[in-house]
């Protein structure tokens, strides 16, 4: 009887070492503001017009052990645009930029994590200004670990950029010719759920 014991549940522990381990689910902690999205497109050609969405919330989920099996789904509150600015902000969340009347959120939601060294390219849907188009974000994990409040955190970078007229945005005749593209830093840091 006890060899039988013994012999189920080294089968039992065999077979969970096999088991795939799932990917771990992380809040991106937007409360306590350990995570920003910026943005920056230039303006006339002569500068950079610089700027953030102050509220946004998402998550992710990550696979310490299989990377390419991360996913990442974020939501941005569009009318929260700062560019520090106030008669530029109202310009930019109205019909002429972001309509955000109209178009109150913006989505990003992952489709698929490719590894290229220490950095990889997550593939996804953003819809902006009720458009939705793929877009790659060209990631990098920063650091992961127990915190001091007793939590576990993972931390990534990531920059994209994307042309604002793909969108339904023309910017062109607003900020001039140069003002195409508009280039996005993601600074996430998650909270283990």
């Amino acid at each position: 009887m006890k060899i039988a014991t013994l012999s189920l549940a080294l089968v039992t522990g065999a077979l969970a070492a096999l088991s795939p381990v799932s990917a771990e689910e992380f809040v991106i902690d937007t409360d306590k503001a350990h995570a920003s999205i910026n943005f920056r497109i230039k303006h006339l050609g002569f500068s950079w017009l610089t700027g953030r969405f102050d509220n946004f919330k998402g998550s992710f989920a990550f696979d310490e052990a299989n990377p390419e099996a991360s996913k990442v789904k974020v939501e941005i509150d569009t009318e929260s645009v700062n560019t520090n600015h106030g008669e530029r902000d109202k310009h930019l969340r109205s019909k002429d930029f972001l309509d955000t009347a109209s178009y109150p959120k913006a989505t990003f939601e992952s489709t698929s994590v490719k590894l290229d060294g220490d950095k990889a390219t997550v593939t996804g849907d953003l819809t902006l200004h009720g458009v939705t188009k793929p877009v790659e974000i060209v990631a990098e994990r920063v650091g992961g670990g127990d915190d001091p409040w007793g939590g576990y955190r993972q931390g990534f970078t990531g920059t994209t950029k994307f042309t604002l007229q793909d969108f339904g945005i023309d910017a062109g005749g607003k900020l001039g010719p140069a003002s195409k593209e508009v280039e996005l830093t993601l600074e996430i840091e998650g909270v283990r759920k």
